[in-house]
């Protein structure tokens, strides 16, 4: 079976793109390496840069490669940027997903995996954890954009009959996560850290986010591949974290002295607090949390040590 994943030299889709491999896919890269690393890819794999936006570079691809599987992860994730410019992010997220959406359908393609977010979709839920029933109500145009497009997969597979399995991530972070813009936390404090910067905190420490290792995402990629057909899954690990608390385990996990951060206002767009409901990836997905966050921020403060200035996002593989 090929595998195409779109996004896949970015921090979570290499992670998907090396579990596919491991597991005897045949993988596909399509990524614009305008947020990712072609250092994050394995040697030999097939690789397009190019921007899903356009479709007559997709239409050539497909023909070329022939995807049997599409697993989607190329997105515009900047909440802040898709505040200040609400059009490029519902091109990039909602009209480039349905160029890959319509040649999906033409090209028969017989699974359809989509990575949303759990984190921005919810907004501020009246009842924590979110599960996937709970009212969708985005405090910002990226969980408009990313949840958008679950309903067109949806019609799709009502009037195609395209099968698809939605993933809906809470606050990913691990080895491979870029600290530039709008990144994960705990990339961006490992980063700062690392370089004796203060790390700063918009707002008063105790916003909370539920934060889940790429490692287990990846695998819950893997689990799509034969379960959840035509279902939405949370997949995150239920457990409400403060901002506060990664500074302090990002701090701990580096081995640096008794320290605190600065604090800046909230910024606009920004969730309070959440957590996800996972229960039913266990039962549908069967799939589990596994990787504690302490355990997780561990792993991920030693990778950023070990490649802090080395991991270049203009080290690009041969493109196809």
């Amino acid at each position: 079976m090929k595998a195409l994943v779109t996004g896949g030299a970015g921090f979570i889709g290499s992670h998907v793109v090396d579990g596919y491999l491991a597991a005897g896919l045949e993988v596909v890269v399509v990524d614009d390496l305008s947020r990712s690393s072609g250092a994050n890819l394995p040697p030999g794999v097939p690789f397009y840069k190019l921007d899903i936006r356009d479709r007559s570079a997709l239409e050539e691809l497909f023909e070329r490669e022939k995807p049997d599987l599409i697993n989607h992860h190329a997105a515009q994730i900047d909440v802040r940027r898709s505040v200040r410019e609400p059009v490029f992010d519902a091109e990039c997220n909602i009209l480039g997903s349905l160029n890959l959406l319509e040649l999906a359908v033409k090209c028969k393609v017989r699974r359809f995996i989509y990575a949303s977010t759990g984190g921005a979709i919810y907004g501020e839920p009246k009842v924590l954890p979110a599960d996937e029933a709970t009212p969708v109500e985005p405090l910002a145009p990226y969980g408009i954009s990313k949840h958008s497009f679950e309903h067109y997969l949806r019609n799709a597979r009502m009037l195609y009959g395209l099968p698809f399995v939605v993933l809906r991530y809470g606050n990913v972070y691990g080895p491979r996560q870029s600290s530039e813009g709008e990144a994960g936390v705990v990339a961006i404090f490992c980063e700062q850290m690392l370089q004796s910067i203060t790390p700063t905190i918009f707002g008063d420490g105790k916003k909370t986010r539920d934060y889940v290792e790429v490692s287990d995402v990846a695998r819950a990629n893997l689990q799509a591949l034969k379960h959840g057909e035509d279902e939405i899954f949370n997949v995150a690990t239920g457990v409400a974290t403060t901002d506060y608390e990664v500074f302090a385990a990002v701090r701990d996990a580096l081995g640096l002295p008794p320290s605190e951060p600065q604090y800046a206002p909230k910024r606009p767009g920004e969730v309070d607090h959440i957590y996800l409901d996972v229960r039913k990836a266990g039962s549908g997905l069967d799939w589990q949390p596994q990787v504690t966050f302490r355990a997780g921020v561990a792993k991920t403060a030693e990778w950023f040590r070990q490649h802090l200035g080395v991991h270049s996002r203009y080290n690009e593989p041969p493109v196809l």
